[in-house]
């Protein structure tokens, strides 16, 4: 029974996994639906009285839908329409291709999901997220979505110093068209006017920090990794100057981030704290489809190896 794996071609985090699997001789197929479907992948899917079976056929493979041990969800292109289609016609195209094989795909019998997209999807909204900490026990700063600049300049005399952080990471042009990354910064609620009423935004008291520390779970295994020489906020604006060593997270955290899981029926994620100077692990975000593949092999192959078990060993998280 093969594992699955659902991801672009370039992506190095499924490129260790997958070496991890074929290590343990595990049979293994991926695929990129968004980019490989329709021209590289053939559908055939037949719901009855048995529920869902046929297969997905590759160039070299055939995927028996009611054989497939696990799925591995990593970053699938976008579903995309052929070229030598019109717009309109594109589009239809793309949602039918998404909506069928997408479906198909995220309904496999007996398989195991890290994590079902749909999981993930739920789980990506930044405000539920912060909810859901707080519920789990985790510490949070206090934070504000709003469109009303009266109520960002109030929350800023509340809280102090503000920090302006992106709800998604939208591509982004400038006039000029250069493509632009929006990075959580400190801004200065007084340069901001009236075009804050045009979207959601999201602000939050600054932590007072040492350092960063992100926690990768995988099952009820936490891999931290304490995040020194960040010389932004962000520290991803400058991964050259970053330091990373192994600690043990608190058993408490442990505990709140296992149940912030669960509360998205989760197996995966990748949770940033800020490290106060008083030792406080401050919940900022988990991705639960988050990067760590570029650690480096002693941090990294690790959480490979516990990726690769919760595909072969654990209990379905459905």
């Amino acid at each position: 029974m093969p594992v699955l794996v659902v991801s672009c071609v370039d992506d190095p985090t499924a490129d260790l996994v997958l070496a991890e699997l074929c290590d343990r001789e595990v049979p293994v197929v991926r695929f990129d639906p968004g980019a490989d479907f329709p021209h590289e992948l053939t559908l055939s899917a037949s719901v009855g009285d048995t529920g869902l079976a046929g297969s997905i056929e590759t160039a070299a493979r055939r995927l028996d839908l009611l054989g497939v041990q696990a799925v591995y969800w990593r970053h699938p292109t976008p579903y995309r329409p052929p070229r030598h289609l019109d717009e309109h016609t594109g589009r239809w195209v793309a949602d039918q291709s998404r909506f069928g094989l997408g479906g198909v795909l995220a309904a496999l019998p007996g398989a195991r999901y890290l994590n079902h997209p749909w999981r993930n999807r739920d789980a990506e909204h930044k405000p539920v997220q912060l909810a859901t900490a707080v519920t789990a026990g985790l510490r949070v700063p206090r934070t504000l979505v709003t469109n009303s600049l009266d109520s960002v300049r109030s929350f800023a005399s509340v809280v102090g110093d503000v920090v302006y952080k992106p709800l998604w990471s939208t591509p982004y042009q400038n006039a000029d068209g250069e493509a632009r990354t929006i990075w959580a910064d400190v801004i200065d609620p007084g340069t901001l006017d009236e075009r804050v009423g045009g979207a959601a935004h999201l602000f939050q008291e600054r932590v007072r920090k040492v350092a960063d520390v992100r926690v990768t779970m995988v099952g009820e295994r936490a891999f931290a990794v304490r995040i020194d020489g960040a010389p932004r906020l962000d520290w991803r604006q400058d991964y050259p100057s970053l330091t990373y060593t192994p600690v043990d997270a608190p058993s408490t955290i442990v505990r709140g981030m296992r149940a912030y899981l669960d509360a998205f029926r989760l197996d995966f994620g990748a949770f940033d704290f800020s490290l106060t100077p008083d030792g406080d692990w401050v919940f900022l975000e988990c991705n639960p489809n988050g990067q760590w593949g570029w650690f480096g092999p002693d941090i990294s192959q690790p959480i490979a190896h516990a990726i690769a078990d919760q595909l072969t060993t654990a209990e379905a998280r459905r």
